[in-house]
């Protein structure tokens, strides 16, 4: 009797692994029959529920754009645990530090520098408006993109890389291409500030929902979940064209948190298009729709 025992829960145990692939090739299927006839290099990385994946092109390396700035973020936020210092800590930013020609709320609320302003504060411009200026500042303090980098590669990620400024992209497109990331990778950092206590709650905490209160790149992966009751906290990263008259990356990442306790996070990076900006938003939004419905239907 002990022997059909363990057959039966070998038998169902088996099935059931084999249910939840062949549901998860659905949702690859869904994917890339989205992105099928797509003018562009189209990835993805998805983790439902910290265990499962799914991934689409994922061996490419993709620009990330201002996506970095949530990997930024994290560094930052290490710097202050590690040198015990609050989210309140001033920076004083210099004239200089504003520079033209390049996308900034902050200059526009200050073009004559010379302003102390919470660190706190430079977090949200850079993760709730992506801004250029606010993310340099922050490389300044804790000591360049290197430092970022290597506390991401601490927490034992390697497909990625932060090696440039804004500054150096917006003087050299070419360079877009130097920060870079998979998008598993990148759902893999998302998971890891879910599950892992990085720093104290406080900072913790404070990171996941100046992401839930993201004000760009609402038509990406929130648009779908508008109307649900589902939270989600997400950093978008935007090109110019290419020399090819090419977008050389729109891309979003985000955690999903649903009301019945399961999560996701996801990484949806569109590299080299030729479609307009809307088309590339579009794509991402369709694919966090088919995520969600996965999901929850």
């Amino acid at each position: 009797m002990k022997h059909i025992r363990i057959i039966f829960c070998t038998l169902f145990c088996f099935c059931y692994i084999a249910g939840l692939q062949a549901q998860s090739e659905q949702l690859k299927a869904n994917i890339q029959e989205i992105i099928k006839d797509k003018k562009a290099r189209i990835g993805v990385g998805i983790i439902l529920n910290g265990k499962d994946t799914v991934t689409v092109n994922n061996e490419d390396r993709y620009p990330m754009m201002s996506v970095f700035k949530f990997h930024q973020a994290l560094a930052v936020l290490n710097y202050l645990q590690q040198n015990n210092l609050p989210l309140d800590t001033q920076i004083w930013i210099e004239k200089e530090d504003m520079i033209e020609n390049t996308y900034s709320p902050l200059r526009d609320k200050y073009p004559q520098g010379n302003v102390s302003l919470p660190i706190s504060e430079l977090l949200k411009y850079t993760i709730q408006l992506s801004d250029n200026i606010a993310c340099d500042v922050l490389f300044k303090y804790i000591g360049g993109p290197s430092v970022a980098d290597k506390y991401i590669r601490s927490l034992g990620l390697q497909q990625f890389s932060i090696v440039i400024t804004e500054d150096d992209m917006h003087l050299d497109l070419s360079a877009c291409y130097l920060n870079w990331s998979t998008p598993l990778e990148a759902a893999r950092l998302l998971d890891i500030l879910l599950t892992r206590p990085l720093f104290k709650e406080e900072y913790q905490e404070f990171i996941k929902n100046i992401m839930i209160e993201c004000e760009t790149g609402k038509d990406r992966l929130p648009l779908p979940l508008l109307k649900t009751k589902a939270v989600i906290g997400h950093k978008t990263g935007t090109s110019d064209l290419n020399e090819k008259g090419q977008f050389i990356g729109t891309n979003d990442i985000g955690f999903v948190l649903l009301p019945d306790g399961s999560r996701y996070t996801v990484a949806v990076f569109i590299k080299d298009s030729n479609e307009s900006m809307e088309t590339n938003a579009k794509i991402i939004a369709s694919i966090s729709d088919v995520i969600y419905k996965y999901l929850t239907e």
